[in-house]
């Protein structure tokens, strides 16, 4: 009975353990894009161009640059847009995956 409760245990880990790392790497995703965005890599870059496509696809819908949830304007208002929406989605990303972490681990 307690190697039951050893294996569950294991699993619990394992998962919060994964669901941990796909926020990180979500939130990762979104920090680099907003990087690329400020800097003005270039978007025909093939690498550019997976990570800008990638942070569009973890994006949620949220904190989309098309429809951000705060849209500056100005000289450089597409930057700072990026900056903030893809800051804020990943550390909220960053946050739920703690808290996720926290409730499925043993």
């Amino acid at each position: 009975m307690a190697e039951g409760r050893s294996n569950g245990s294991k699993v619990r880990l394992t998962l919060a353990r994964v669901v941990w790392l796909l926020c990180a790497l979500c939130a990762s995703v979104l920090a680099v894009a907003a990087l690329l965005i400020a800097v003005d890599a270039e978007r025909t870059n093939p690498l550019v161009e997976l990570v800008l496509d990638l942070a569009d696809s973890v994006d949620l819908g949220v904190f989309d640059l098309d429809n951000p949830i705060k849209r500056f304007t100005g000289e450089n208002g597409g930057k700072t847009t990026a900056l903030f929406n893809y800051g804020i989605g990943a550390v909220v990303y960053l946050i739920v995956g703690r808290i996720l972490d926290r409730l499925v681990r043993p």
